[in-house]
């Protein structure tokens, strides 16, 4: 009986290592760009999908909500400036992955950094 709970103990320790870098409990950190993106990117199958997704979500959209309204008004210099149409939330998240995994050498680098450099390379304001 010993053997075989020995057996099940090392098997779930590598199953539960062999599940993707996306989603783990240390990515809520979000310490690093990577540690987002694996949050962004969480696969359905991983038990903290929604959440990861959720939290990636709210993560960009606060970051950007709050640069927004920090610099609105006639004395404000946002650095993100949309087009209009704008894109959707889920188009614009989709795009910052997408670029995200383009530059592998930013994975270390701050989040919030990282997400800035996205909006300002995509939608730039003009003077």
């Amino acid at each position: 009986m010993k053997r075989k709970l020995s057996f099940f103990l090392v098997a779930l320790t590598f199953l539960l290592a062999s599940v993707a870098g996306a989603a783990q409990p240390e990515a809520f950190k979000v310490q690093t760009a990577k540690a987002l993106l694996d949050l962004c990117t969480a696969p359905p199958d991983n038990p903290l999908h929604r959440e990861a997704i959720h939290f990636c979500h709210g993560f960009l959209v606060g970051a950007l909500a709050y640069h927004m309204a920090e610099n609105a008004g006639p004395e404000g210099k946002p650095l993100v400036c949309f087009p209009d149409p704008a894109p959707t939330r889920n188009e614009a998240i989709n795009m910052f992955v997408d670029w995200l995994k383009a530059h592998p050498e930013l994975m270390n680098d701050r989040p919030v950094e990282t997400e800035f450099r996205f909006w300002i390379e995509k939608w730039p304001c003009k003077p």
